[in-house]
């Protein structure tokens, strides 16, 4: 009868075989894996730059429509912010790898272009106040 301690490490030994078998994973899964991995890390990076612009989008309509005296620089903030998540979807774009890229444009570009749809129509109301 087996003790417990050689019990302990011929369970080992067959989660070590296990690992060792799953790891050897083919090359178009381990693509796969890459390409989401590198997906998830540009529209994380995309979306934090969408909540500031988003913030200073809210803040830039919420002076702009009181007519206050910050009115210009919060719009001006609101635009600023918009260039930052632009330049970062556009470099996810124009990347290497085509499967990034498309993930990206398909997960937040719709949310992109209402913000700079938005951010227009923020200026166009602020032309037509002067």
């Amino acid at each position: 009868m087996p003790d417990q301690g050689s019990a302990a490490i011929s369970e080992l030994l067959k989660i070590g075989s296990r690992a060792i078998a799953s790891s050897h994973a083919s090359p178009d899964l381990v693509r796969w894996l890459s390409t989401k991995t590198t997906a998830d890390q540009r529209i994380e990076e995309i979306t934090e730059l969408y909540a500031t612009a988003q913030d200073e989008f809210e803040i830039a309509m919420e002076e702009t429509e009181k007519i206050s005296v910050y009115a210009e620089e919060d719009r001006k903030a609101a635009r600023e912010e918009l260039t930052k998540v632009q330049e970062a979807y556009k470099r996810a774009m124009d990347g290497p790898d085509g499967e990034v890229a498309k993930e990206v444009k398909r997960r937040i570009g719709q949310r992109i272009r209402e913000l700079e749809a938005n951010v227009a129509a923020l200026e166009e109301l602020a032309m037509n106040q002067d």
